[in-house]
């Protein structure tokens, strides 16, 4: 690429950052899932529930996101060491940001303007500036780090480490880690509670979720969940996110194959949904009515009528399926 097109690109890229700031999303009725092997997204249309094309992208892509206003996708690529940018009204790359060694999952800003993307190779959180693509500092944490969670008001950043069972607390402006937090066996996802005053993370070895006050920046309890005829080594939660009303917690449950509906309040598993074959990650639609389901090895993704807490429809989307985001 020559630096003149390379320019352009750049002034592009910026320019809808800076309308992202007003525009509202593109509401394309399209959910976008990672297949790591076919370096591509699966594009599926929510309402019909087919697919409806695929997008090339960078190498083994894996965790993505909207950029504020939803104009751009970024897609994490583990094997090219960087960020895809898709612009989803002409579903094209228009540009990539260089983000580290093997990076996993990361999260954005509230304004978007930084990235915190962890980076399993180096056991690092690398802090990375969108605009100018430069990596601002690299903050050392526990071994293979994995989720990554910035704080509503963008001061803090929590980041698990596989290896060391911890999430690391971030102070965001200082770029340090203010404290370590002992949690289950090889922590993976974060998600807030409706308040903000928890924070639910997903033990993958262990069966289970902590719950960590994001006051006292301690953990106040843990959720094991069980399935009859099953062993707890089989049991692998990774994926979780909160509904739409704040009331339940939906967990993917891994190899065991099923998605747990967890009502916040009283702590309990209120229903259970069998789905494929390691079931993920999880993403909501807009209005919360359809929770759709990554599963990771039979190459598919369930959808979930959430009220009725029943599967609908079983969609193919490539090979070995990470994640997905719902643009509707």
């Amino acid at each position: 690429m020559t630096l003149q097109l390379a320019s352009r690109c750049n002034a592009f890229i910026m320019a809808l950052l800076v309308a992202s700031g007003s525009v509202s999303a593109k509401d394309t009725g399209i959910a976008y899932v990672s297949s790591e092997k076919d370096n591509a997204l699966t594009m599926v249309d929510v309402k019909t529930l087919n697919v409806v094309g695929t997008l090339s992208t960078c190498k083994r892509p894996r965790h993505l996101q909207f950029m504020p206003g939803g104009q751009l996708l970024m897609v994490a690529c583990g094997d090219s060491n960087r960020a895809d940018l898709i612009d989803v009204a002409t579903r094209k790359s228009v540009g990539t940001i260089p983000l580290g060694n093997d990076p996993e999952a990361f999260d954005l800003s509230p304004d978007g303007k930084t990235i915190y993307v962890s980076n399993e190779d180096e056991g690092t959180l690398n802090i990375i500036d969108v605009a100018s693509k430069k990596k601002l500092k690299s903050v050392p944490v526990g071994q293979e780090p994995e989720g990554v969670k910035v704080s509503p008001d963008g001061r803090r950043v929590y980041v698990s480490s596989e290896v060391a069972n911890m999430v690391h607390v971030i102070d965001a402006a200082g770029a340090s880690v203010v404290k370590n937090i002992a949690v289950g066996k090889r922590p993976r996802r974060f998600a807030l509670s409706a308040d903000g005053a928890e924070l639910w993370v997903t033990n993958e070895l262990g069966a289970s979720v902590s719950i960590v006050s994001t006051g006292s920046l301690a953990v106040t309890q843990t959720i094991t969940f069980e399935l009859k005829g099953m062993r707890a080594d089989d049991i692998t939660p990774v994926g979780i996110t909160l509904s739409r009303d704040g009331k339940t917690m939906f967990v993917a449950l891994g190899r065991a194959n099923h998605v747990a509906f967890v009502d916040v309040a009283s702590r309990k598993v209120a229903a259970l949904v069998l789905v494929g074959k390691r079931a993920w990650n999880v993403a909501l639609n807009r209005d919360g009515s359809r929770l759709f389901v990554v599963n990771g090895l039979s190459d598919d993704m369930t959808v979930v009528d959430v009220r009725e807490a029943r599967p609908i429809k079983t969609i193919p989307v490539g090979r070995v399926p990470y994640a997905a985001v719902i643009d509707d």
